[in-house]
């Protein structure tokens, strides 16, 4: 269709504010913006509408139709709801460029303008993949009209007869084909395939066949701005289609290439969303960091719950603490750790929930709520190290490459403000514990591991742990290796059966003698009576630190 055509309809009832000689222009689709600067998402040959969120004064219009004209859209159409009438700058501006511009009445909804435009250009390109291109950027664009990921996803299934799913870096699920379940366990491993990828510098899509063989998956990037501040690859989407891209000819890939373009349109709002939260957050730490009276930190935490819960609320309050290593000099590890930690503790389908994450210069920090409403049985569950530890350590770690390491610490969960200070510190010792465990490249530990002897293991230096473990268990692991007797994984069942005959031969299925005779044997070798308290405590120790 031509912009000519848009005058040509009454029920729309816009006004040519410039531009008459360019109406001719064809109409290749639709994008809605309030973005200072569209131009990632923008293609050539679209009427872009804006609702003139992003004026701020006269100085803005220049840079804005530049950015449109550069991009070679073939026309603007500006809504009147904001300002009761398009500036006059914007239409000089226009008219200089020779951009046709024009005006929306408040009466005229820009998901009426939209659809009619689509059902236009679609009618005209029957047939063509691209019609499916501009269906899709009218459902994820800004504004009223935009219906989010899942209706993208919902098109291609109808449209292309294709299942996809739009996963975060860690696998977990934004949103899916309605119809059709993600097995449980391929969004990780989709995940750690993608990132490894990255890793590797290799060009989307990425093809991917699970463990079981079948069926064949195909990974599309989602990249987020690579410009903002701690814009790291462990912080992408990735759009996954069950289908092999292998052979697809250059047409579906530019198509499944251009939604996920526009997914990351949705991404960035998210990311530009997150905004308030990290305020709030920066500020509590700030408060906790002079001193604050427990009145002034339980105010500000109010208004933090009334952000991050949907209704507000008096929540019970957790602190996450991480830290990114890596080992390039120019790596800024603050911003891309309270990046990794959003990701990681946000509710990917509700994006209006979910933690306040702020940043000092190496480490993230995130508060996060947990909802005790007045049912008890239905209140929030707080945050465990070992839950979180298997949401992301297959992914992660193949996405932080050598010589990085991603640790994490969590606190228990505080009633009170005058509790969110001890909680702080708590994250931090756990986050420490779990950085001198050593061990693989994403390790996290929580406030429990304080209490116990694991909190003093990791620092014991290494040559001693190699010493006092080769004395007391030496002797065990040769006469296995002999033998073939299984006196350590006995000792160690034992132990953790707190020295109960009954449960550990249960757990073992061996007869009670049995078990009498290889503690016994356990005892001969090593010189030790596991009867004593001092000698059972040794044992547990060198297991632990072996």
């Amino acid at each position: 269709m031509r912009l000519r055509a848009l005058l040509e309809s009454d029920r729309l009832g816009l006004r040519l504010l410039c531009g008459e000689t360019e109406l001719d222009r064809p109409v290749r689709g639709v994008m809605t913006t309030d973005l200072r600067d569209p131009s990632r998402y923008l293609r050539g040959g679209e009427l872009v509408l804006t609702g003139l969120a992003w004026w701020r004064g006269p100085e803005d219009a220049a840079s804005f139709v530049r950015t449109l004209v550069d991009a070679g859209v073939s026309g603007l159409a500006a809504g009147e709801v904001e300002f009761g009438t398009v500036p006059d700058e914007l239409a000089t501006t226009c008219a200089a460029h020779g951009l046709p511009l024009f005006a929306v009445d408040e009466k005229v909804g820009f998901a009426e303008l939209t659809e009619h435009v689509v059902r236009q250009v679609s009618g005209e390109r029957a047939g063509d993949l691209a019609a499916v291109v501009d269906r899709h950027r009218r459902l994820m664009s800004a504004g009223p009209a935009g219906e989010g990921p899942g209706a993208v996803l919902a098109l291609l299934a109808s449209d292309l007869d294709l299942s996809a799913w739009l996963l975060t870096a860690t696998g977990r699920e934004i949103a899916g084909a309605t119809d059709d379940a993600l097995p449980p366990g391929v969004g990780p491993e989709l995940a750690a395939r993608h990132l490894a990828a990255r890793r590797a510098d290799r060009p989307g899509p990425y093809r991917v066949v699970p463990p079981e063989g079948r069926p064949v998956y195909s990974v599309f990037p989602v990249r987020g701005d690579a410009t903002s501040p701690g814009a790291t690859p462990l912080a992408d989407w990735l759009l996954a289609v069950r289908a092999d891209a292998t052979d697809w000819p250059p047409a579906r890939l530019d198509l499944l290439a251009g939604v996920a373009d526009l997914v990351a349109a949705e991404r960035d709002r998210r990311e530009a969303a997150r905004g308030v939260s990290r305020r709030l957050a920066g500020q509590i730490l700030d408060l906790l960091a002079a001193g604050a009276a427990p009145a002034e930190l339980a105010a500000r935490l109010r208004v933090a719950a009334s952000v991050l819960l949907p209704g507000g609320g008096d929540p019970d309050w957790q602190v996450v603490v991480a830290e990114l290593h890596r080992p390039e000099a120019d790596f800024e590890a603050g911003p891309a750790a309270r990046t990794v930690l959003e990701e990681l503790l946000w509710d990917p389908t509700s994006p209006d929930t979910g933690c306040a994450v702020a940043h000092t210069e190496g480490e993230a920090v995130a508060l996060v709520p947990v909802p005790w409403p007045a049912d008890a049985d239905t209140a929030g569950a707080p945050l465990r190290a070992e839950t979180i530890a298997r949401a992301i350590d297959r992914p992660l770690a193949a996405g932080l490459g050598d010589g990085a390491r991603l640790t994490l610490g969590v606190s228990a969960a505080v009633s009170s403000a005058g509790g969110l200070r001890g909680a702080l510190e708590e994250a931090r010792h756990a986050r420490r514990v779990a950085a001198a465990r050593g061990g693989g490249r994403v390790s996290v530990a929580g406030h429990e591991e304080l209490a116990s002897h694991v909190l003093l293991l990791p620092f014991v230096p290494d040559d001693v742990r190699r010493a006092f473990t080769e004395r007391l268990l030496a002797p065990l692991r040769a006469y296995d290796e002999r033998n073939n007797a299984a006196l350590l994984p006995t000792l160690e069942a034992f132990l953790e059966e707190d020295c109960s005959w009954t449960r550990c031969a249960a757990r073992l299925h061996l007869h009670v003698n049995t078990l009498r005779y290889r503690i016994g044997r356990v005892e001969q070798l090593t010189g030790r009576d596991l009867h004593r308290l001092e000698d059972a405590v040794d044992f547990l120790l060198a297991l632990r630190l072996g």
